[in-house]
């Protein structure tokens, strides 16, 4: 089993990343990206830096080989948003919703692939990791499913920085992030509101 510096749920193509894996280039990083024209530029991006892993998977509570939605990159451009392209969901209506609050997107401007979903817990085995000192997660939606999925007492995480804005629905916050928040105070973590939209669990 290894210690990991850094796990990123939804690592985009890295480019907000670039500090975060700076700060880490000591220690093994795993950068989880399963919108594929991200994946092939992290791929490209830290090919020669041995320390840094990089999974193509999509994290969920179950494991299942199943539709992906994600922004075309075609559509990124003309939407004029390039945080567009983060934008990648197992559910097509949370990407659509995004139309009234964030931009004029339409089905056609999503693109549909079939990706391999597996557990937290399936990730953790795969790499061999042990403990994480700081788990990044910013998955649109899906970090409740993440995070409840996790046995706290079996993986020693540090520091757990997530994105809270879509717990309960498309820019919605509810029940399931109180159930998150309990849960994390309960195995010890101190809860910080980094911003609007991130919530930082230290411990």
């Amino acid at each position: 089993m290894q210690n990991f510096g850094l796990v990123v749920i939804g690592a985009h193509s890295g480019i907000h990343l670039k500090n975060l894996i700076s700060e880490y280039k000591d220690q093994k990083i795993l950068l989880v990206e399963p919108v594929p024209y991200n994946y092939q530029i992290l791929e490209y991006e830290y090919k020669d830096q041995e320390n840094i892993s990089i999974s193509r998977n999509a994290i969920l509570d179950e494991i299942k080989k199943d539709k992906f939605y994600f922004v075309k990159k075609d559509s990124v451009k003309k939407l004029g948003k390039h945080w567009a392209s983060q934008i990648g969901s197992f559910d097509k209506n949370h990407i659509l919703n995004h139309k009234n609050k964030r931009f004029d997107i339409k089905d056609d401007d999503i693109q549909i692939t079939e990706v391999e979903f597996i557990t937290f817990q399936d990730l953790v085995e795969k790499y061999s990791i042990n403990s994480i000192d700081k788990l990044q997660i910013d998955v649109e939606g899906a970090e409740y499913k993440i995070m409840n999925s996790i046995d706290y007492n079996k993986i020693k995480i540090k520091n757990i920085f997530f994105e809270s804005k879509h717990f309960d629905g498309t820019f919605t916050e509810g029940k399931k992030l109180k159930e998150i928040k309990d849960k994390l105070v309960l195995n010890g973590y101190n809860l910080s509101q980094v911003d609007k939209e991130n919530i930082l669990a230290t411990k």
